[in-house]
């Protein structure tokens, strides 16, 4: 006897700036769009740098999207016949999203969301952790460091050529004038505590 898989769970594509989360994004939103899906698109009112009504990748790959403000207004605009939900930057909703997220899943609806996993600091990020933990499948991207050339799971916040410092603001908005991709080695927080001093034997 063949088992039916049940529709409904949820997709995590992560990783620093520049890693391709948003071009990963579209490629499945245009996939599951040939596959004549009823597919509806979020993102953060905050995130404006290319468009206001589309999802944008540093690449130029496109997707009409909804803004919203409140996690809460997804709900207003999904439908009993939505198959698939895509939010890109869910790092910059409220914590409120993780609640809607898994409710929609539990509606049989495939949730695909994209978002930094890590702030400028090297530290997790808002309610990415969360739902990593709760995703039935996620995708962690890295990019090429900057500095080195190796693999990049960081994001280097720039300001005046220098460094960000540890107390500056989680949320800047912006794209290459302020921020590179970073490896482990080559990522610099100004000022960082230092949680341990010590070497290995």
């Amino acid at each position: 006897m063949r088992l039916k898989q049940k529709e409904g769970w949820i997709e995590v594509i992560t990783g620093p700036m520049f890693a391709g989360k948003t071009e990963e994004l579209i490629r499945r939103i245009k996939r599951l769009a040939y596959a004549k899906k009823n597919i509806i698109v979020f993102k953060p009112d905050i995130d404006n740098r290319y468009a206001d009504d589309l999802v944008v990748s540093h690449d130029k790959s496109k997707a009409k999207s909804i803004n919203i403000a409140h996690a809460k207004d997804i709900l207003n605009f999904v439908k009993p016949e939505t198959d698939v939900v895509a939010i890109d930057e869910v790092q910059f909703l409220d914590d409120e999203i993780v609640n809607i997220i898994d409710y929609l899943a539990s509606q049989n609806k495939r949730v695909i969301v994209s978002g930094l996993d890590m702030d400028f600091k090297g530290e997790p990020f808002s309610v990415m952790p969360v739902l990593m933990s709760k995703a039935e499948f996620v995708t962690k991207l890295s990019a090429v460091c900057l500095e080195c050339g190796a693999p990049a799971t960081r994001t280097q916040r720039i300001i005046d050529g220098k460094p960000a410092k540890y107390y500056d603001p989680i949320v800047l908005i912006g794209a290459d004038e302020s921020y590179e991709a970073r490896c482990r080695h080559c990522h610099k927080v100004y000022r960082k505590p230092k949680i341990y001093k010590g070497s290995l034997k």
